[in-house]
């Protein structure tokens, strides 16, 4: 047997054989692309003393890598398809290793943001990557059970990031949490070329790069303005990017509805499925993304937990994952789409509403239930929201599926840290000057409110004050818990009521177990007729005038 894999999977006869295996390196190569954000969130502390960062440096420190990721991931999945899934697959570890380098060297500000950057793009290429080519792989039947190994991967990597950067850091510098990437990648890339077979679209035509072009400046503008306006004030940055980002959009939809073979057809926005599974993705990792960054940060800087000791801590979260995926494979078939992803976003939106609980006492058993209620429901409810998103494409747009279902997660993601860390830090600030902004320098006190970490540090400079002293510190510490416990829990409030009507959108838009089955039987009577998934595809029917697709 050869060590390559040489034979396109549409050339086979049969299932691939090693389809599993594949399944293996695919989940491998997402596992890192998830880390690389998840381990920066308690290796932040080492790089902002390193690197003497600013709270706008770090926070772009960490969305430098979100910016290119979110908005480059439907152009690029188009292109896997085109040419070639695999290679997409390959060219996005190659780039991403390459960027871990180059991040661990590096010893700037501007030159570490400009590398997470360039992986950034490696990401973009390989997570709408791994997912066409698990959807290609697999067949029918066992692709439900696919997805949630990929799903229940992603879940993984926010435990596991965490736990692997608290590890290194506790011999090393920040720069080996990029470093660890690399030879992960490379494996990746080894094991691809062996077990992951060649993969690309059959008669695809030409792709709309202007349909791409308007993807990436809108995606990317929405992005860099929910991440600038809430941190930093609406100036005139934030408010020309959500200009850019508006008339992007607009102008991206006109131009797909004009286009006989559009890069992303958005008239299948009309099918409640997709629709429903899309809006379910992007309010989820909402709140989750969020509620994981602030609660890391309060094991870290009011619990006094170190890198390693918060990973560890974050584990439960990891388990929970696994066990709502173990449920939804046993359930899905029994109630349905609808009924999971609602049940697992009601979970989660009442792990995030238990933090509201959150004063100065709390202890790590506080977070616990929240933690294990949103693994739960991302093991849950991710999977078949990604299984329908998936099935809602035909074979020729798996990489634009993934690029589609990929940028929803990536875009609710940045949303939530991006806006819900804005909330926390506006909450933080004002009960921290309600309690002690009398009894510090305005110098001191603004640095104070920058963050949670300015704050302590501010406590440690007025110990050594021989006009402060242990007690004055003790009280600046006590307030700064105080105004960051204060803050969490209102924020928790505000992301428990988006994420509540959120739920109650996507149950509203999502079909119930009728109209599903009517679905798969229309799919089964199409699929004998020769054509296998246009009804699940809902794609134009290929003349000029758009005519849609449509039996739901």
């Amino acid at each position: 047997m050869s060590f390559l894999a040489k034979s396109p999977v549409e050339k086979t006869a049969g299932p691939y054989a090693r389809r599993w295996w594949a399944l293996l390196v695919l989940c491998l190569s997402l596992l890192i692309v998830v880390m690389a954000n998840t381990s920066l969130i308690v290796a932040a502390p080492a790089m902002t003393a390193d690197l003497g960062l600013s709270s706008s440096d770090l926070q772009w420190v960490i969305d430098g890598y979100t910016v290119p990721y979110a908005a480059l991931m439907l152009l690029l999945g188009s292109l896997g398809d085109k040419y070639s899934r695999r290679g997409a697959l390959l060219t996005g570890l190659v780039i991403f290793a390459a960027g871990s380098v180059m991040g661990s060297l590096v010893d700037e500000t501007g030159l570490v943001i400009a590398a997470r950057a360039v992986m950034g793009v490696g990401a973009a290429v390989v997570m709408p990557a791994t997912l066409s080519l698990l959807v290609a792989i697999f067949p029918k039947g066992e692709r439900a059970r696919a997805v949630t190994a990929w799903t229940a991967t992603s879940g993984l990597a926010i435990a596991v990031g965490p736990l692997v950067a608290g590890q290194l850091l506790r011999d090393h510098s920040w720069g080996s949490t990029f470093l660890v990437n690399v030879p992960v990648a490379l494996l990746a890339v080894i094991g691809a070329l062996a077990l992951v077979p060649p993969s690309r679209a059959a008669d695809m035509g030409r792709i709309d790069y202007v349909g791409g072009l308007l993807s990436i400046v809108s995606v990317g503008s929405l992005v860099y303005a929910t991440i600038e306006g809430p941190h930093f004030g609406w100036g005139a940055g934030p408010v020309t990017a959500a200009v850019v980002a508006g008339i992007g959009l607009a102008a991206f939809v006109a131009w797909e509805l004009r286009h006989p073979h559009p890069m992303l057809d958005v008239r299948r926005f009309r099918l409640r499925p997709f629709s429903g599974s899309m809006l379910a993705v992007l309010f989820f990792f909402f709140g989750t993304f969020g509620a994981i960054y602030y609660a890391t940060q309060f094991l870290q800087f009011v619990l006094g937990y170190d890198a390693l000791e918060t990973g560890v801590r974050l584990l439960p979260l990891a388990g929970a994952v696994f066990a709502g995926a173990a449920a939804t494979g046993w359930l899905t078939p029994k109630l349905g789409v609808k009924a999971l992803v609602v049940a697992g976003m009601a979970i989660g939106t009442g792990g995030v509403f238990l933090l509201t609980r959150i004063d100065p006492a709390s202890t790590y058993a506080d977070f616990l239930a929240p933690m294990a209620m949103l693994g739960f429901a991302i093991g849950l409810s991710v999977s078949p929201a990604t299984d329908t998103i998936m099935g809602s494409f035909p074979e020729s747009e798996l990489g634009v599926g993934g690029g589609a279902n990929d940028t929803a997660l990536e875009l609710g993601g940045s949303l939530g840290i991006a806006i819900l860390g804005s909330l926390l830090g506006t909450a933080y600030r004002d009960e921290l000057t309600g309690l002690v902004g009398d009894r510090l320098p305005a110098a001191a006190l603004e640095t104070a409110k920058d963050s949670v970490g300015g704050g302590l540090a501010v406590a440690r400079q007025v110990a050594q004050d021989p006009a402060g002293g242990a007690r004055q510190a003790q009280t600046v510490v006590e307030a700064v818990h105080q105004a960051f416990a204060h803050g969490v829990a209102q924020t928790s409030l505000i992301g428990g009521i988006i994420m509540a009507a959120g739920t109650m959108i996507v149950f509203a838009v999502l079909p119930g177990r009728k109209a599903a089955a009517a679905r798969d039987a229309a799919d089964a009577r199409r699929a004998e007729q020769g054509d296998e998934r246009p009804e699940r595809a809902g794609r134009p029917t290929g003349n000029r005038t758009g005519a849609y697709t449509d039996a739901r």
